[in-house]
């Protein structure tokens, strides 16, 4: 790895902030380039497929989007064959889902694209159980890191310290060539760059208050009322709530509902399956009512679009890379976050290894920017039209407005126009650009008239047409 990420010559030694999803797959990638790699861990992980607190949402719901499911398995061949032998369910859309938004219901035409849908917990231990297998990858569990060692120009490791211990507890440095943070939405890189004489990322905010909490309900397939495997509705300004109910496996769903600020959906058992006749139709609120709870209801909170802006020129060191949610987190509700620390690491591969480039830390800083970028227009075109958002990102140039009159009519036309709703599915999934958007095709039916929607739930497949 040569730099102004190293000079000339092979890095000796990475560390990775954060064992999550994101930090692990950074280490595999760092291992091609490093001669060893250190994973610094918080929390002490759990032996098999167990939650854990470093992840506070891994008990809600989490899908693994195709764009997602393309960059695992690119990073770790045979990955999906693995969580398919684990049981992980998968959810074809737009046929497997009742789903509704913008007042009508999805037509159930055949599937353009899948979601892995199991619990989150598995996903995590299955790339752990792959990554740390290799040799080159050591962890360093139960510490957090307290600040970074170096100066302005370059940083040169982490000071670490037990986890739980004091301000007074010793603290080491663990040197290294080169520092990721992969510690998630919390991060304190910021606070630690402004200690050694560097300048903090500015940061861009979009909150819309959105709240949420999910249940672990055990339902048994019902052929007589539907074919269906799940559940979707989707909020929008107009009718704020929205509801997802999906499988996990061996016959058990999550089901989360939710709500915007001061209006969140209640954690206890009653006030949550009551919050659920506020949705704008009861085919939810009936499937609770012949479900059995399996879990206690968890809430979340903490759902406020943030991006460091890395990228952005500034007096930064060498030898820092920001990735994951350290670097952008997104609304839960685009389910975007997996799919997108897969996808940085995939960056962050090609980044390295492009030989026709020199991979200063600037260099693959934006790289990861740019890996990001998409899902963050996706979650911030949509979150600023919801009522009472907040932040410093709010309002839309007159070059935006063109763009947002077609993505009105795109949004009206794609629950019941297959020729529509393929492209944009491909979009929201991360497996093709925006501009699938504008196929002459996709064009002529978006400025063409809209197709009536279904007004009830489409309870069926439709069988798919010659």
């Amino acid at each position: 790895m040569a730099d102004q990420l190293g000079n000339e010559r092979r890095t000796r030694h990475a560390v990775v902030i954060g064992g999550g999803l994101a930090g692990l797959l950074a280490a595999r990638v760092l291992a091609e380039h490093a001669e060893r790699v250190t994973v610094v861990e918080r929390d002490r992980y759990p032996e098999g497929a167990e939650p854990r607190p470093g992840v506070p949402q891994s008990r809600h719901l989490h899908v693994l989007l195709a764009g997602g499911q393309q960059a695992l398995e690119s990073l770790l061949p045979g990955f999906l064959d693995e969580l398919a032998e684990l049981g992980a369910p998968t959810v074809g859309m737009p046929q497997d889902l009742v789903s509704w938004a913008n007042g009508s219901w999805m037509r159930r035409t055949p599937a353009t694209t899948r979601l892995f849908t199991g619990a989150r917990p598995q996903l995590d231990w299955l790339v752990r159980r792959r990554v740390l297998a290799d040799p080159r990858i050591e962890t360093v569990e139960g510490s957090e890191v307290v600040g970074l060692a170096g100066d302005s120009a370059r940083v040169r490791g982490v000071r670490l310290r037990e986890r739980g211990a004091g301000a007074d507890k010793e603290q080491r440095t663990l040197e290294a060539d080169l520092v990721v943070d992969a510690s998630g939405r919390g991060s304190k890189a910021p606070d630690w760059l402004a200690a050694i004489g560097a300048e903090a990322p500015h940061e861009e905010v979009l909150d819309t208050g959105l709240a949420y909490a999910t249940r672990i309900y055990r339902a048994e397939e019902d052929p007589e009322r539907t074919d269906a495997l799940g559940y979707y509705i989707v909020p929008n300004p107009r009718q704020v709530y929205g509801a997802v109910v999906l499988p996990i496996g061996e016959g058990r769903h999550l089901v989360t509902l939710s709500g915007l600020r001061d209006d969140a959906p209640p954690t206890d058992e009653s006030g949550f399956e009551e919050f659920a006749k506020r949705l704008p139709h009861p085919v939810i609120s009936e499937w609770l009512s012949r479900a059995e709870p399996e879990s206690p209801v968890f809430g979340f909170r903490k759902t406020a679009n943030i991006r460091r802006r890395y990228d952005r020129p500034g007096r930064r060191p060498a030898g820092f890379l920001a990735m994951g949610d350290a670097l952008a987190t997104f609304n839960p509700v685009y389910g975007q976050g997996m799919a997108v620390a897969a996808l940085s690491a995939v960056a962050l591969r090609d980044a390295l290894a492009d030989r026709r480039k020199t991979p200063t830390t600037r260099r693959v800083q934006r790289a990861l920017f740019d890996a990001s970028a998409f899902a963050w227009d996706i979650s911030k075109g949509a979150d600023l039209k919801m009522p009472g958002a907040t932040g410093n990102v709010l309002g839309t140039s007159v070059a935006d407005k063109p763009v947002s009159w077609y993505l009105e009519r795109i949004q009206q036309r794609y629950m019941s126009d297959p020729v529509v709703g393929a492209p944009f599915r491909a979009v929201l999934t991360l497996t093709e650009p925006a501009g699938a958007l504008f196929a002459p095709e996709v064009v002529r039916a978006v400025l063409g008239p809209v197709r009536e929607g279904l007004r009830e739930p489409a309870m069926w497949r439709e069988a798919p047409q010659d």
